[in-house]
């Protein structure tokens, strides 16, 4: 089913649609154990959610494809990723209210570590506290281009924007991210003709920023991804009839939130995950969807800290009360893709999945995990399937045909 079929049958009404999504929930079995981080989780409340409820698993993109967080995301809300490919710079410039202007090119920046011969050892530079990234980009904002302004602002941690500003700009470029260790920074090219002066204006300024940054052990080179301009992209609000809110720390996902037309509360990215769960119920009257983002589960995953992962994991478990106890017509509970500790990185596995509503018919699932929600009711489904699945249990789609 496309948006416009959706668009045609979406009914406004008060019923609301909470969407939780633990950034990065699925996991891989622990080698002593035989099992994965959600599986280890005490997390009762998150059992009695899927004994009360329907449960599933749900590919991102498809069967072996490993997304990013941003196509993975855009599938969860209904958004087909491979019609709407957004790159990662413009969420980062919107989730942090960047000034954008028509034109620019934003990519998103990592300070990484790279040895003598230049091989990178380490992409996030040790994570380096968000303080010395504002230093170091005041340190990169002495770089001057030939035809283009490159403008710079820290986001987080290890973490940066990057905006290039001039006439005739294109994104079609390489990243120099590899994404993965024990590699140098891939060259960055043209993918087309009209993005040769954006590509030389962006090999240029990493040149600048590797000399400058020679000695700053750990954060001696920079990483690029994400090239991208400002996309045209329809608004939940006028496709699924919906006033949504978005609650979410970390920048990237606030501004793909507010790409697709939520509105996002102000909540300080240190905030906690109970924290979170108490800004949804002091907005709960406001709105009639809610999408509440956890980070906390994919850092630990992405760090390989298994230890770490489970106790995120029982952390939204012990928060949850706070939504249950709202009883929205609707909540669904997942993942925008797995990151197992066992690979340090997002991975192809499908996600387990948890919706539950008066208007659903229970399975056998008596707990929630990737194994229980394997034989659940949902079966196996694409992520863009997920937003029908939640507006129909709200009573938000009328039928098709006569």
């Amino acid at each position: 089913m496309n948006q416009e079929q959706i668009e045609r049958l979406a009914l406004p009404n008060s019923s609301k649609i909470v969407l939780v999504v633990v950034d990065g929930l699925g996991g891989l079995p622990h080698p002593e154990t035989g099992q994965t981080e959600l599986e280890s989780a005490r997390t009762p409340n998150l059992d009695n959610l899927a004994k009360k409820g329907i449960c599933g698993l749900i590919d991102p993109l498809g069967p072996g494809l490993t997304p990013g967080s941003g196509p993975a995301h855009l599938a969860l809300f209904g958004y087909d990723p491979f019609r709407f490919v957004i790159g990662r710079g413009i969420l980062e410039a919107l989730g942090i209210d960047f000034p954008l202007q028509e034109g620019d090119v934003a990519a998103r920046g990592n300070f990484c570590t790279v040895d003598r011969t230049g091989v990178i050892t380490d992409r996030r530079a040790g994570r380096i506290p968000t303080e010395e990234c504002t230093r170091l980009c005041q340190l990169l904002s002495q770089i001057k281009l030939n035809g283009a302004q490159a403008l710079l602002s820290p986001v987080r941690g290890h973490r940066f924007l990057l905006v290039l500003r001039g006439t005739g700009l294109h994104p079609d470029i390489t990243e120099s991210d590899p994404s993965q260790t024990g590699l140098e920074p891939n060259p960055i090219m043209a993918l087309s003709p009209e993005a040769e002066q954006t590509a030389a204006l962006a090999a240029e300024w990493v040149r600048q920023a590797k000399a400058i940054l020679s000695d700053s052990y750990p954060a001696n080179m920079v990483l690029l991804r994400g090239f991208s301009q400002h996309p045209a992209i329809p608004s939940m609000r006028t496709i699924y009839k919906l006033n949504p809110l978005a609650v979410a720390t970390y920048p990237m996902y606030r501004g793909l939130a507010k790409l697709v037309g939520m509105e996002v509360v102000n909540i300080d990215i240190a905030s906690s995950i109970a924290d979170e769960f108490a800004t949804l119920s002091q907005h709960y009257a406001s709105y009639d969807f809610f999408f509440l983002h956890i980070k906390q589960a994919d850092a630990a995953g992405e760090d390989g800290n298994f230890e770490e992962k489970v106790r995120v994991i029982e952390e939204v478990d012990a928060a949850l009360p706070a939504l249950t106890g709202l009883e929205p017509e609707v909540i669904v509970v997942t993942g925008d893709h797995s990151t197992p500790a066992a690979l340090k990185a997002h991975s192809w596995h499908p996600v387990p999945l948890v919706l539950c509503s008066p208007w659903c018919r229970t399975d056998e699932a008596n707990e929630f995990s990737e194994r229980a929600c394997a034989r659940g009711g949902l079966g196996h489904l694409p992520s863009l399937a997920l937003m029908p699945l939640a507006l129909a249990h709200a009573l938000k789609l009328t039928k098709f045909g006569a």
